[in-house]
């Protein structure tokens, strides 16, 4: 096949300490990256940084210059750019001449060869109105021809940027952020009073996921805070704003697509990658002798699982909350637990039992607060071989499920006269209530494999089941559960689990 015809275009690409500044290219391609004949020369000047001449900025070349040879450059810069520039240059020369002119009342004149100055910001080039251009592109396909795809490569490329600490991230995701808020079908669903499809909601997510990488980041400034903390209520105030929740609406939404049942569910969807290795590097940084970039991110997850936090209202919401529960467990499932990290779990388990309202593994918490069943039932797996006692309470800790206590009567209860008017008890609309019944079952299944054999345990995991679980099923199938482990082939029949069973299996009849 005959190959297209060679062309050469002319490249042009300013640095400023180690980064690019500004591109410009005659082969006409708008893009969000660079095009290939900028990254060519790239290339050739990181590869062969000999062959580049360097030249002193162009403001020292002509200050060597006489009268004669200023004018000589003037005049062959005009002839052989005359089509170019030649107005360009008799408006300046009017304007020289003018003693009135703005030229004349500034001193100096700039030169784009020279850098900037010490103190100016620099950051890498961003063809600001490409990324506005695609984004609307993008997003005016409505999750069509791989726009979606498209949309998480950018998200993607933010993340690079904040990795590699490159200012240009920000600047991206607020450029991004300004053409969803401009999207029309926001109004559309606001008017309409429907919700917008998952697809659309998940790039929401990563909008707001990103948002929290950049205000969290340590290394920047205090005015930068300021200011997007700023731009972000400028957005939080706008109608369209869509709410985390998702819920609008009045009507009951669609549980066709509830989360998965089971203990391997995330798999009393999420590809696992084994293959990956953690390892601790040292954080010379920080105060404790032992620490590692490993521990402190494997300490962080934990106290962010167990911090108490209140159900969110809507569906969407509320399946989010599993969703990132489940995906934050499964990473952490990828890492080998060490003596080391071991000690991390103890000392986080103890804390969050010991903690106050800011945890959810306390004492006392709210009646809809996030049930903790997933993560004790992590906890109870992880701690058991290093210190049984400690996942046993953890794990007993985690099996309440407040919102499906009673509520207590009202009235003085103290004067017969005085009739108790018992106030009914009013669920709150927790759409994934199955499945955080499910989760609690398998954390109560877990406990009473481990138990096996001891009968202290066994009598308070039943009793802990007895008071906590408010589900026939799933005492039913604790039940069954029972039975399997009290009758394995390899062992004999263990009496106490039988009895346990029986106990279980009389509750569902009586209840």
């Amino acid at each position: 096949m005959q190959s297209e015809p060679e062309t050469v275009c002319n490249v042009a690409i300013s640095f400023d300490r180690c980064k690019i500044t500004s591109v410009t290219c005659s082969c006409g391609n708008k893009d969000i990256f660079y095009c290939a004949h900028v990254v060519a020369l790239s290339l050739y000047r990181i590869r062969k940084p000999d062959q580049v001449k360097l030249h002193l900025p162009i403001s020292e070349t002509l200050f060597q210059m006489n009268r004669d040879q200023l004018q000589k450059f003037v005049q062959y810069l005009i002839t052989v750019h005359h089509t170019e520039v030649l107005p360009t240059a008799q408006k300046l020369a009017d304007e020289i001449l003018s003693q009135n002119s703005e030229i004349n009342q500034v001193h100096g004149a700039p030169d784009p060869t020279a850098g900037a100055s010490i103190d100016d910001e620099n950051c890498w080039h961003l063809d600001e109105e490409q990324v506005q251009q695609q984004v609307k592109l993008f997003l005016s396909q409505g999750g069509y021809h791989g726009s979606g795809k498209q949309l998480n490569l950018l998200f993607a490329k933010v993340r690079e940027m904040l990795k590699m600490r490159d200012s240009n991230g920000a600047r991206m995701l607020t450029l991004i952020t300004e053409q969803f808020m401009a999207d029309p079908r926001l109004s559309l669903w606001t008017q309409q009073g429907t919700t917008m499809t998952d697809k659309y909601r998940q790039l929401w997510d990563e909008l707001g996921a990103l948002w929290m990488c950049i205000v969290l980041n340590p290394h920047c400034k205090l005015e930068q805070k300021s200011s997007w903390l700023k731009q972000l209520k400028k957005w939080n105030s706008v109608d369209v704003c869509p709410w985390e929740d998702g819920n609008h609406g009045n009507e009951l939404p669609n549980l066709t697509n509830a989360l998965p049942q089971g203990a391997n569910a995330n798999q009393e969807n999420l590809g696992q990658c084994k293959s990956l290795e953690y390892q601790h590097l040292p954080a010379h940084k920080f105060l404790e002798e032992g620490e590692s970039y490993l521990t402190l991110a494997v300490e962080v997850a934990l106290i962010g699982l167990g911090q108490q936090r209140i159900m969110p209202d809507g569906l969407y919401a509320q399946e989010k909350v599993c969703r990132n529960e489940e995906q934050l467990i499964s990473k952490l499932q990828e890492i080998e637990l060490d003596d080391t990290l071991v000690k991390i779990f103890r000392k986080q388990a103890v804390f969050l039992l010991e903690g106050g309202p800011y945890s959810g593994l306390g004492e006392v918490i709210h009646r809809e607060s996030v049930p903790m069943h997933t993560f004790a039932k992590y906890l109870f797996t992880s701690l058991l071989p290093h210190d049984a006692e400690l996942a046993y309470k953890t794990a007993l800790r985690a099996m309440r499920l407040l919102v499906l206590e009673s509520t207590a009567p009202s009235g003085d209860l103290s004067r017969p006269h005085h009739i108790a008017s018992v106030v009914p008890n009013r669920y709150p609309r927790w759409f994934t209530l199955s499945h955080i019944e499910s989760q609690q079952c398998e954390l109560a299944s877990t406990m009473l494999t481990a138990a096996k054999g001891d009968v202290r345990r066994l009598e308070t995991v039943l009793e802990s089941i007895q008071k906590n679980i408010h589900s026939s099923s799933h005492i039913f199938k604790l039940a069954q559960d029972a039975f399997k482990i009290a009758t394995l082939m390899d062992s004999l029949p263990d009496i106490t689990l039988l009895k346990v069973s029986l106990e279980l299996g009389l509750q569902v009849f009586l209840s």
